[in-house]
């Protein structure tokens, strides 16, 4: 039992360790799609913020070497940085269940694959329609990428106040056996075991006393920030500070028994839950990619059928437009993201959400009312009156 402690150690530091990872990997490929993307938008954008821009590019580079530009640069971003939403948008959209990377993945698509005809092949399309729509396949990329990575740091913002909770448990005891004291490993301590506890030492494990007489901070469970008097019969909490004096007591939880495993296990659960709102925006997820990809092809079909010349041309511009405006969809960002922001700013300052729907329900609240006027200080006495005698 009292290995689950270690375990669950390793368990974070791995946890840790991968989040770390993926964040370092999301960070660089963001970078390398924003250094990217950002001449793509400037040849591509440039003359909207400075009219004399594309006069400068048809003289220097010339229209057609802009859009080879283009072409190479953001060829890139969608294999390298962009190459995770089609490893996990595509298998989705076979499997019939697409999510916020098919729809990243076939607006993107599109919007470059029409673009190469463009620039490639332009006599494929009436001379009206040779334009290139490089810039959107790259900034889709990059803006959804920026929201991923936001999404990656506030969870590890959340995995260091669990982490700070975690530092509470101390590794090693004091343990009394046939009247010496050793220093044993926690691991290696069970129920019944008696620990003795010096002032100024974090108490190990859940337990009652047995003898000696202390002061025990025990903010860290009650807020309260006044120490709690400790005799015989007295319990104590594992992770709560000893001040006075040399307390012994019984061990009667170890592992996930103890008060601190189970506080640090319902802010874990609080982190993985889901809110019900994110029930209701999986289901519109669920039909809004199909449904996007249903109008875009009505689209193609209405255009094909009403354009007077260069139908084809129209109805596939139409229809790449209506895949690319559906795609940056926050839907799949906003919910997860302020779950961990919310948690993780509230484990920060120390506030620890029991369950998810918690943070839900607190958008509604008008007032907060708490029992007892001690748990609301600084942790700390100060001087409020002088009074002279």
């Amino acid at each position: 039992d009292a290995h689950e402690v270690l375990d669950r150690d390793k368990q974070m530091r791995e946890q840790r360790e991968q989040q770390a990872k993926e964040m370092r990997t999301l960070k660089g490929q963001l970078w390398l799609s924003a250094l990217l993307t950002l001449p793509v938008f400037i040849l591509a954008m440039g003359n909207h913020m400075v009219p004399v821009f594309s006069e400068w590019v048809h003289n220097s580079l010339g229209l057609q070497t802009s859009w080879w530009v283009q072409l190479v640069l953001t060829t890139v971003v969608l294999a390298v940085p962009g190459a995770r939403f089609y490893k996990l948008g595509i298998p989705a959209l076979f499997r019939g269940a697409p999510d916020m990377n098919s729809l990243v993945a076939l607006g993107a698509t599109a919007a470059w694959g029409y673009s190469v005809v463009a620039t490639i092949v332009p006599s494929w399309l009436p001379s009206e329609s040779v334009n290139v729509y490089f810039e959107a396949s790259a900034v889709i990329v990059t803006l959804i990428l920026a929201g991923r990575f936001m999404e990656a740091r506030a969870k590890s913002h959340t995995s260091d106040a669990i982490q700070r909770l975690m530092s509470l448990q101390s590794k090693t005891a004091r343990v009394v056996r046939d009247g010496e004291v050793t220093e044993v490993d926690i691991a290696e301590l069970g129920k019944g075991d008696e620990i003795e506890v010096r002032p100024g030492e974090r108490i190990a494990l859940d337990g009652e006393v047995s003898s000696g007489d202390s002061y025990v901070n025990e903010a860290m469970i009650t807020g309260e920030p006044e120490p709690v008097h400790k005799e015989k019969g007295g319990k104590v909490v594992g992770g709560t500070l000893n001040e006075k004096g040399t307390l012994r007591f019984k061990v009667t939880a170890t592992g996930d028994g103890t008060v601190l495993a189970q506080i640090i296990r319902m802010v874990e659960q609080a982190q993985g839950s889901k809110l019900p709102i994110q029930d209701t925006v999986n289901r519109i997820t669920l039909w809004f990619v199909p449904a996007v990809m249903l109008v875009a092809l009505l689209t193609f079909v209405v255009w094909y059928f009403a354009a007077s010349e260069s139908a084809l041309t129209f109805a596939l511009v139409n229809a790449v437009a209506v895949l690319i405006i559906a795609c940056p969809c926050a839907m799949g960002l906003a919910t997860p993201t302020s779950i961990m922001v919310g948690t993780g700013r509230g484990a920060e300052m120390g506030v620890l959400f029991r369950q998810g729907s918690a943070l839900q329900a607190l958008q509604q609240s008008k007032g907060v009312i708490f029992d007892k006027t001690g748990t609301l200080t600084e942790g700390k006495p100060t001087i409020t009156d002088w009074l002279t005698l």
